[in-house]
């Protein structure tokens, strides 16, 4: 089922089976609110606090996986940068930053920490929600 949770950005949606979150879109799909572990993670999230994650659907390859703990580790309020993130999952940062691009649960899965050496780098939502995402949790950090 999607559902919709109004975050202080604006809705953002998700899909719950019940068991895991398969996707979180950074807009208003869902037609009703829920009360579920997703619901209760972005709540903390967006009060500034860190729980630890909510279940998830499970990632479609053994990359994706390594990925999904490498981005754990960067905890709210840092980032890292494309080729220090490779460095430590022993991966190249092109091949990283695809996976990233490919991020089905942005904020769960914080791909949004990743920077490029020169800059912001990329982010498949969009700069805008990126930047909103780092401001906001560099504010509660």
């Amino acid at each position: 089922m999607i559902y919709c949770y109004e975050s202080p950005f604006g809705f953002l949606s998700y899909a719950w089976d019940g068991a895991s979150c398969s996707h979180l879109w950074l807009d208003h799909r869902g037609a009703i609110t829920h009360q579920d572990p997703i619901s209760i993670w972005l709540d903390a999230y967006f009060q500034g606090r860190t729980l630890p994650s909510p279940p998830l659907a499970k990632a479609n390859t053994p990359f994706q996986n390594k990925l999904r703990h490498g981005l754990a580790n960067i905890a709210m309020g840092q980032t890292q940068t494309y080729g220090e993130l490779a460095k430590t999952l022993a991966t190249s940062p092109r091949a990283l930053g695809q996976s990233l691009g490919a991020n089905p649960l942005p904020i769960l899965i914080p791909c949004h920490r990743v920077l490029a050496a020169d800059g912001l780098g990329g982010y498949a939502f969009g700069l805008t929600w990126k930047k909103k995402l780092l401001r906001f949790e560099q504010d509660a950090a």
